[in-house]
């Protein structure tokens, strides 16, 4: 397994098995300057990372703005961003997890076909683009935004992808049940499912990965450290955004110190556990710093051994 190595998508695109997601450029629990911004992504694209992911959520605009600004003039990658909450006028949010965040703005859930096109036109101005390979419908949790996003985001992104404008559609959320109606009723090509397919959450493996390994839709890892509880597990740490139980920071210890026992670090072991199973094509992780990039990118690469796997199956 290898960071730089790629993977052939149903779309027919070639990604980089290891993607950037750039929540951390929207300034996603801490603030990052603008050349920390520049200094991570182009230590992503010097290490064969050929895959970046972003949202209008992050940062209320704020990391596709910044992307735009980084990746202006450079080739060989390919993009995703998201729809589903509009930016609107604002002079009363302020954002309390994003801290580099337009608070002149507000986001406004909102998956219509017109929501569809608003969107887009807005993300590729902020990222100074002509176009993106993917679009993912984002965070559609309630009833009503399923539904609306099955009946009229798709189509509306289907027409796109039929017209050639984008080369792939997507749905990303951090639960299991609509993504696996949306294969189930629609030609979706990939699903990016955030936590649910981690050391700590295997929930994706009962029906969504099946689901989608038998209908060929591509599946995209995210949220691989269960924000943060896997990456350190101490008294303190988050787990799905919010502050983690005494309980879920002792199972988290538990395999930190199995994998301890073979030298294996639980970073290592977070980022590659989710490619082993055959419906995963790739994993997107979030980076502050040219260092983490290189860290990352080590611990994708670092062997890890069938008796490590067999040992934590055993939990």
């Amino acid at each position: 397994m290898a960071h730089n190595s790629f993977v052939r998508l149903r779309t027919g695109v070639e990604i980089s098995q290891l993607g950037l997601g750039t929540a951390t450029l929207g300034g996603l629990y801490k603030s990052m300057s603008e050349d920390e911004c520049t200094a991570t992504v182009e230590e992503a694209l010097n290490q064969g990372i050929t895959y970046i992911d972003t949202a209008p959520h992050y940062g209320k605009g704020t990391s596709e703005r910044r992307l735009g600004r980084i990746l202006k003039g450079k080739t060989g990658f390919h993009l995703s961003t998201k729809i589903g909450r509009l930016l609107v006028p604002s002079t009363t949010d302020i954002d309390e997890y994003f801290l580099d965040a337009d608070n002149t703005v507000e986001r406004f859930f909102d998956y219509s076909a017109k929501a569809v096109e608003k969107s887009i036109k807005d993300s590729l101005e902020k990222l100074q683009m002509d176009s993106v390979d993917f679009v993912f419908i984002h965070d559609p949790d309630d009833q009503i935004y399923i539904e609306q996003g099955i009946k009229e985001a798709f189509p509306a992104l289907e027409k796109m992808r039929n017209q050639g404008l984008i080369k792939g559609i997507g749905v990303g959320m951090n639960q299991n049940a609509a993504p696996t109606r949306f294969i189930n009723e629609t030609d979706i090509d990939m699903v990016l499912i955030a936590g649910r397919q981690s050391l700590l959450d295997q929930s994706a493996s009962l029906e969504l990965l099946p689901t989608a390994l038998k209908r060929g839709v591509d599946i995209i890892a995210a949220g691989v450290f269960n924000s943060g509880i896997l990456a350190n597990p101490v008294k303190g740490a988050t787990y799905d955004y919010g502050p983690a139980s005494d309980e879920l920071i002792a199972r988290a210890q538990h395999i930190r110190n199995v994998l301890d026992e073979h030298g294996v670090s639980i970073t290592a072991a977070a980022m590659q556990f989710p490619l082993r199973h055959p419906a995963v094509k790739a994993v997107i992780v979030g980076c502050r710093s040219a260092q983490e990039v290189r860290d990352n990118c080590a611990a994708f690469d670092a062997p890890i051994a069938e008796e490590v796997w067999e040992d934590l199956d055993l939990l």
